[in-house]
């Protein structure tokens, strides 16, 4: 695995907030440094209506910081038009959300086979990278699967197939146990594990301890305000 001393940050925020417009303007997330490097294992907690969502969203390029410099492995965010803002998040960021967000009448493969569509790999990588991915997360004998025969677990995994196929340099995961049971959260974080030690970029949004506690580096959000939390303990 490379050296991560050699490279830049995956996530590199100097100064970044988020206000709305409004009378008065709102503050959902004050200006913020907070470095991410290749494969560290991060969770973000705080209560809700903490600024954990606008992180979320600052992260995955899907809104703009109001102020400071957000870099994604090296490049400048900010300096990107729209259409090159979509082309690196499909092709740098994996998303894995509470809800599994997979369609209902395709199979586990055709799932994960879409992410590939919308990154424009070549049509004739598509089937082994997707199967390829669905292994990885221990589902190479239910590629055939539809949603509906699977359980919470195994859709969740699914779902981390697909933020993985394209090989992404960060897998960014919002509240991803918040509809699995105990068993099955617990399944998708020992996933979480072998992902970080395979030397994956995780950073896990969450409300629960628990979940948090997996991780090797913790920050908190409250108000707006980011906070490095005390290390985990391994």
């Amino acid at each position: 695995m490379t050296d991560a001393g050699t490279e830049p940050p995956v996530i590199a925020l100097d100064g970044v907030g988020r206000t709305h417009p409004g009378r008065p303007p709102v503050v959902a997330l004050r200006p913020t440094d907070l470095t991410v490097r290749r494969g560290e294992y991060l969770a973000v907690t705080g209560p809700s209506g903490s600024g954990k969502s606008t992180l979320l969203h600052l992260l995955g390029l899907l809104d703009t910081p109001t102020s400071g410099r957000y870099e994604l492995d090296g490049i400048d965010t900010g300096s990107l038009g729209d259409k090159d803002r979509s082309t690196l998040r499909g092709r740098r960021i994996g998303f894995v959300f509470q809800s599994f967000h997979l369609l209902a009448h395709r199979t586990a493969e055709e799932n994960v086979l879409l992410a590939q569509v919308y990154n424009r790999t070549p049509r004739r990588a598509r089937g082994g990278a997707a199967l390829e991915a669905l292994r990885l997360v221990g589902l190479g004998h239910r590629t055939d699967a539809l949603p509906g025969t699977m359980s919470g677990g195994e859709r969740q995994r699914v779902a981390i197939a697909r933020a993985l196929v394209n090989r992404p340099s960060l897998l960014l995961c919002d509240e991803p146990t918040g509809n699995l049971d105990s068993a099955n959260a617990g399944a998708v974080l020992a996933q979480f594990d072998e992902l970080h030690e395979q030397g994956y970029t995780l950073v896990v949004i969450t409300h629960d301890p628990a979940v948090a506690a997996r991780s090797r580096r913790r920050v908190t959000i409250h108000d707006g305000v980011l906070t490095e939390a005390e290390a985990a303990v391994q």
